[in-house]
């Protein structure tokens, strides 16, 4: 009989890259072990090994004719993965979570943290055959800066009060205030690092310093790349050519998929996941993050100005059954505030808010109200199910006197013509991975992405002092304060966390380990995966 031990050990020598298919070979023959395990063993490893080559077909369920490549502009995963594709970052979170440098090889701060100096990796060539350097990385962060500035990224540079070059690989930040999340917030897909051409970025070309050089930009429609010759990261960037789909149409995107038109594809339709996982050439995975499902509300518009009305609304919608019946369980009610059970300063003592219509009619008579009619914006473009999900909602509020009219809006244009335009709307945040950038990106008074239009004394207050506080008790404190700010008055109903759930042909492989800060590998499959 086969000492299992042995079997492993012979297994993980293998794995690692230790000892040699033949010495594998013959370790088997000795153990006595079957042909049936040394071969699946193998191909494990052989589609494990990155290898170069191949056309890539990526397809999304978003994208819009009004996209930009100006990085200021991003707004959806479709621009978010093609951004990734072409540039690179001061930082970024890597396939295990962690924060590592990209452009800067290293960072260090002042005892305060309100100077910040990154040193750039050297040689790193941009597609048109420019040196990035230092000149480039000052130009591109003030493409989001100024008072003209429309970036969604102006709050997260807001507090720069001085960028400056040191030499050609050393760059300096002055922060009005101290901020230990900075260097994390360089990763922000918004703040890509763009050539410098007369003092300012460079964005109108596509070119960058990424994996792959732009070929074909149609916005809404279809992208192109091909892998850069000179790409500086080793054992990256592996297919020869990448095409990124709109696909809008879940029915669509998934027979693209099986009839082997696309290679992989993102968010599938959640009530037919069984039938996908039933495919022997397809695998549907999943990762879990700070993704979450919001209806936010405009508080700078009636009736949602009053937070009574906003109140009647949270103990309005059934979060257990929106969970099991929109995500199918791929993922864990929300509590009205955005912070996730994955961030650093998750307050699980909060109450969990759930289904009440009787507090819902307590909070719609505090307003005055014996009954409320109002319209909820939907469209799957803003999350997959969020027509089902509104008209679920509707169903629920009904219990409570609330007549939810739920209007179907187009899936394109969507981020432009309805998402902070219209009063109450269907959202989906892929969530930040720190409180102060979840918040400051979103929920801060003069974000540019404050989707409620909320403004709170209290919680901006305790945002700046969060935001500078080194003592990780105390900053705990502030943070949970706020979460509670966030759910007993900000505007928005947070029904859901969502997982990420894609699906891919089993001919694309990846490592071991898959980022869940974004979709599909933190949205960097094009340049972390392979063909096997």
């Amino acid at each position: 009989m086969t000492d299992p031990r042995k079997k492993t050990e012979l297994e993980s020598l293998f794995r690692s890259g230790k000892i040699s298919r033949r010495a594998f070979m013959q370790g088997v023959s000795a153990l006595g072990l079957s042909a049936a395990f040394a071969n699946t063993v193998i191909s494990d490893v052989q589609a494990a090994t990155p290898k170069q080559g191949g056309r890539a077909r990526l397809g999304l369920g978003h994208g819009g004719t009004t996209d930009s490549l100006d990085p200021a502009t991003f707004e959806d995963g479709y621009m978010l993965t093609l951004g990734y594709a072409l540039r690179n970052h001061l930082t970024e979170i890597d396939e295990n979570g962690k924060l590592i440098g990209e452009l800067a090889e290293s960072w260090e701060a002042s005892d305060d943290a309100t100077e910040w100096v990154f040193n750039l990796r050297q040689g790193v060539e941009f597609h048109n055959g420019k040196t990035m350097d230092a000149d480039d990385i000052v130009a591109s962060i003030n493409h989001h800066r100024g008072e003209e500035s429309k970036s969604a990224a102006k709050p997260i540079v807001a507090p720069i009060t001085d960028i400056k070059a040191d030499g050609k690989n050393r760059v300096i930040v002055t922060l009005e205030g101290g901020n230990a999340d900075f260097p994390l917030l360089m990763s922000d897909y918004h703040l890509a690092i763009m050539p410098a051409k007369d003092g300012k970025a460079d964005w109108q070309s596509g070119v960058g310093t990424g994996g792959y050089t732009l070929e074909n930009f149609e916005p809404g429609v279809r992208s192109s790349g091909k892998k850069f010759a000179n790409y500086w990261k080793e054992g990256k960037a592996h297919f020869d050519e990448v095409v990124i789909l709109s696909i809008k149409d879940l029915n669509a995107k998934q027979s693209a998929l099986a009839t082997g038109d696309i290679d992989m594809m993102d968010r599938p339709d959640l009530k037919t996941a069984g039938l996908l996982k039933r495919n022997p050439q397809l695998e549907l995975e999943q990762t879990t993050g700070t993704r979450h499902y919001t209806f936010p509300m405009r508080t700078d518009m009636k009736p949602f100005d009053d937070n009574n009305v906003r109140m009647a609304l949270k103990h309005g919608v059934d979060r257990e059954l929106l969970v099991k019946t929109i995500l199918k369980g791929y993922g864990s009610v929300g509590n009205d505030h955005p912070i996730a059970p994955s961030n650093p300063y998750y307050d699980a003592s909060i109450e969990q808010r759930t289904y009440d219509p009787d507090k819902a009619k307590f909070y719609l008579k505090q307003a005055g109200l014996s009954s409320l009619s109002v319209d909820l914006s939907a469209a799957d473009s803003a999350f997959s199910g969020a027509v089902d999900a509104a008209v679920l909602y509707k169903e629920q509020a009904s219990k409570a006197g609330i007549d939810i009219n739920v209007v179907r809006e187009p899936n394109d244009g969507y981020w432009s013509n309805v998402w902070m335009k219209k009063a109450w709307c269907a959202c989906y945040w892929g969530g930040r991975p720190t409180e102060d950038w979840m918040f400051t990106t979103a929920y801060a008074a003069d974000a540019e992405w404050n989707d409620t239009y909320w403004k709170h004394e209290r919680f901006n207050k305790l945002l700046l002092e969060g935001r500078s506080e080194l003592d990780t008790k105390k900053r705990g404190e502030i943070y949970s304060e706020m979460q509670t700010i966030v759910r007993d008055e900000g505007g928005v109903v947070i029904p859901m966390f969502a997982a990420y759930v894609w699906v891919r042909d089993k001919k694309v492989a990846h490592g071991p380990n898959i980022a869940s800060n974004w979709d599909m590998d933190g949205c960097k499959m094009l340049e972390r995966w392979w063909f096997a």
